[in-house]
């Protein structure tokens, strides 16, 4: 399937760089850089809803701010480990090759990459609401 980048896809783009820039500036999160692949409508077999798959690279000791997606997440690690945390369970972490599911508004405390050495890497793919955001930073 090929990704064609319509006036969506750039409001998309716009939406995951503001999301992965909140509190990129503070020192201590938000130091993730998220690639869009892919945005897909699925009038058909879900009206109303966008596919959306996109890279999540975090360096050396970087992490996200907690956040909630309002949509559904599926998280897949290509590359290092990453240390997640979504409220009311344990602190896992994910090595290369394991993946994990976010139920829709579930709070992600805490996404970092625990390694001080290597990068580490996620493909991240969402079903969420046409014109919803994918990721909303967590009020303080």
């Amino acid at each position: 399937m090929r990704f064609i980048f319509t006036a969506k896809s750039a409001l998309l783009v716009a939406l995951l760089a503001m999301a992965a820039g909140a509190g990129a500036h503070d020192g201590k999160h938000g130091d993730e850089v998220v690639t869009p692949l892919q945005h897909q409508t699925l009038s058909d077999d879900a009206p109303g809803k966008s596919g959306v798959m996109a890279v999540v690279a975090y360096g050396p000791g970087e992490s996200s701010v907690a956040h909630r997606h309002p949509g559904s997440i599926f998280a897949y690690v290509l590359e290092g480990e990453v240390v997640s945390q979504l409220q009311g369970g344990a602190t896992v972490t994910y090595k290369a090759g394991e993946s994990w599911y976010e139920a829709p508004n579930t709070p992600h405390l805490v996404s970092r990459n625990p390694s001080a050495t290597k990068p580490a890497k996620l493909l991240v793919w969402s079903l969420v609401q046409d014109g919803q955001p994918l990721t909303v930073p967590l009020e303080k």
